[in-house]
């Protein structure tokens, strides 16, 4: 899978920048999550700070352009987005784990 940028707009009242990107693809349309850790990888961010907001691939085009906001820092994704796009994009699960990986190291100690 190959991701190119179109276009980015910073956005600096609410911390992040709005990213349109292209990905093209040789199989079925990827899924929501393997979208986002390429975005976050092709921008150097973490995918805790990357929110993928829609993918739309035309019928039959191993093409689908896609829009995404990526943020400072994941706090900052979890006060601005709507629960569901987080439970989409699975951020608020992998607070949840890290608070449970903590909570067991500190046990354990």
């Amino acid at each position: 899978m190959d991701v190119e940028i179109i276009d980015e707009d910073e956005n600096p009242m609410l911390h992040r920048t709005d990213v349109r990107f292209q990905l093209t693809h040789e199989e079925a349309t990827p899924s929501r999550l393997s979208v986002r850790d390429s975005l976050a990888a092709k921008l150097n961010k973490d995918a805790g700070e990357v929110v993928v907001h829609s993918l739309d691939t035309k019928y039959g085009m191993r093409k689908t352009v896609g829009y995404a906001k990526v943020y400072e820092d994941s706090e900052a994704a979890e006060d601005v987005e709507q629960e569901h796009m987080l439970e989409r994009n699975k951020i608020t699960a992998e607070a949840e784990e890290d608070e449970g990986d903590a909570d067991a190291d500190a046990e354990e100690a």
